[in-house]
């Protein structure tokens, strides 16, 4: 068992980057090999729509055709058993670096087939960690969910069971003192990130041992 965890936060040691190391740990519990990726390392570009993948008969096709640092990358999760994806939430969605991984990583696979289809020969268990500095009622109403179901749909129909995991309310900064952010209460962020990120933690942990273990993520 393998599992790849890929970051995609700029920053490598706040709460997503603590979210998918937590479930790796939890993957490497079950007996699993785990591997984590920052995608802001990587000298690379989303999908350019080239259609190479796509092309019948073509050298690349099922594969995306770009050789810049996340190749590599793209053919050790084609490898792998299982995928931890996480990003921050910014401007409502993913991080430009995590939108273009998922183009990258996904177009390749789908066939413009009725209805459509596939062309990964396995199942590849996915589970996406998400962490945003709004509240979960807040979340739902700026439409996150969407966003998060839509990510599930193409995880299922493209690479196989999938599962979200959000952390909502997360401290942002160190030191909120030094910075202009006067929309957060800094003592209820702090108590947010003693008390809740253990937590969220011991959820991604789990979720890393669901990925590899035996029983299924939710489909």
């Amino acid at each position: 068992m393998n599992v790849i965890g890929i970051n995609g936060s700029p920053r490598k040691q706040w709460n997503t980057a603590t979210l998918v190391a937590k479930a790796l740990e939890g993957a490497a519990a079950q007996g699993a090999t785990t591997e984590l990726v920052h995608l802001y390392d990587l000298d690379f570009k989303g999908c350019i729509s080239c259609f190479a993948c796509k092309t019948r008969g073509g050298k690349s096709y099922g594969k995306c055709v770009l050789r810049d640092d996340l190749a590599p990358v793209l053919e050790k999760i084609a490898a792998a058993d299982a995928l931890v994806i996480g990003s921050p939430i910014y401007f409502g969605t993913v991080t430009g670096e995590t939108r273009s991984f998922l183009e990258r990583l996904l177009f390749q696979y789908l066939t413009y087939t009725v209805p459509y289809g596939t062309l990964l020969s396995k199942q590849i268990k996915t589970g996406f960690i998400y962490t945003m500095n709004v509240p979960e009622k807040l979340s739902r109403e700026y439409g996150y969910e969407q966003i998060f179901n839509t990510n599930e749909r193409y995880a299922q129909l493209l690479l196989g069971p999938a599962e979200s995991l959000c952390a909502f309310d997360t401290c942002q900064v160190d030191d909120y003192s030094k910075v202009m952010i006067e929309s957060f209460d800094p003592i209820h962020k702090a108590k947010r990130r003693t008390e809740a990120l253990p937590l969220e933690c011991q959820r991604a942990f789990e979720l890393g041992r669901r990925l590899a273990g035996a029983e299924s993520v939710a489909a």
